[in-house]
């Protein structure tokens, strides 16, 4: 989590080492979320790893990888059920490179709608390997490949 000489230290794993005065809504061994300080919805949190990872262009297909995102979807879904019941509708994604504003892994957790409506167009797909990303689909492309016994 030490800084690159001459870049400042990372924001997010500043918050995820409690060096901040973020305030949590969650915190393990594996993660931890706040609200995003500039809320795209009406509920807008994001969960990060304790463990600096750059960007979704660093997950693999690794069961550590997949545990992780899969981890930070549950953490998310548990805290938009708690804090915005009366949602109809959620997204939760990343945004991909060079559309995501800090190397730092970071899930967008939205419990909709959009306010401005808006802000939905950063939270659109652009395609396979643009824009946002879908949790759910960042799941598939990273999921590990199951060995086949005889």
């Amino acid at each position: 989590m030490a800084a690159a000489a001459g870049r400042p230290p990372c924001l997010f794993c500043q918050i995820a080492r409690g060096s901040t005065s973020t305030d949590l809504h969650y915190a393990d061994e594996m993660v931890v979320a706040f609200r995003d300080i500039n809320p795209s919805a009406v509920r807008h949190y994001l969960v990060i790893p304790v463990e600096h990872i750059p960007t979704v262009k660093h997950l693999q297909r690794k069961t550590e990888d997949y545990h992780l995102v899969n981890h930070m979807l549950n953490v998310g879904k548990t805290l938009l059920a708690r804090d915005a019941p009366e949602s109809m509708c959620s997204r939760f994604g990343f945004h991909q490179p060079p559309f995501n504003s800090i190397d730092h892994l970071h899930l967008h957790c939205l419990a909709l709608p959009f306010t401005p409506r808006w802000r939905q167009v950063k939270y659109t797909t652009l395609g396979p390997f643009w824009g946002f990303i879908e949790a759910e689909k960042l799941l598939d492309k990273i999921r590990p490949f199951s060995k086949v016994t005889s």
